[in-house]
């Protein structure tokens, strides 16, 4: 059965040229989110975080700060939150994904600078930071050059409603901001590897 799994990777690479993230695959080595998540869950967000959505044939980047960990409707994965504004490039893609990736690329912070200050519609940033894409089992994009990589499947999203607002904070913030309001995307954890 080992090798016929093997064979079905190296089958898959092949025919879809496609980089499929192992268990130890590019340095990663795969974690138990349940177990083994080494971060605060109330400070995983206050650093930058890259978030990644597409396919092969097109996928983006980009830096975000907003988000949770979590768990949710009783299931035994843990769940990621991230926010995405309408008008920012990865906000399209996220409307279409099935899985997307949360990455930690601590060890490159100009990385995280220039991907929170350029959009993908006016350039490949991947190319222009000379990183390398991979794709999980799944074919949720990631780079290598990351410290770790969350992948979650997409459960839920939905742009949030001003009707919502319960006191002046969200009101505030969006009277000055141009992107327009941020969609909430829900995901569980299918998979996380870290180097």
């Amino acid at each position: 059965m080992k090798h016929i799994n093997i064979l079905a990777a190296i089958l898959l690479f092949l025919i879809s040229g496609q980089r499929v993230c192992a268990q130890t695959e590019n340095g990663f080595k795969e974690i138990d989110v349940a177990n083994n998540f080494g971060d605060n869950p109330f400070t995983f967000f206050t650093r930058p975080l890259l978030l990644m959505a597409g396919d092969s044939l097109q996928n983006n980047a980009m830096t975000i700060g907003w988000g949770a960990v979590g768990t949710l409707w009783g299931r035994d994965r843990n769940t990621m939150t991230v926010y995405v504004a309408e008008k920012r490039y990865t906000h399209s893609l996220m409307e279409k994904t099935k899985y997307y990736t949360v990455m930690m690329l601590d060890s490159h912070p100009e990385v995280l600078k220039y991907m929170g200050t350029h959009s993908g519609r006016d350039g490949d940033k991947t190319k222009a930071l000379g990183l390398h894409v991979a794709y999980t089992k799944n074919g949720a994009p990631y780079y290598e050059e990351a410290d770790a990589v969350y992948e979650c499947e997409l459960m839920y999203g939905a742009p949030f409603d001003p009707k919502g607002f319960r006191n002046s904070v969200p009101k505030d913030f969006y009277d000055h901001f141009g992107a327009g309001f941020h969609s909430m995307y829900i995901g569980e954890v299918t998979g996380a590897w870290s180097k």
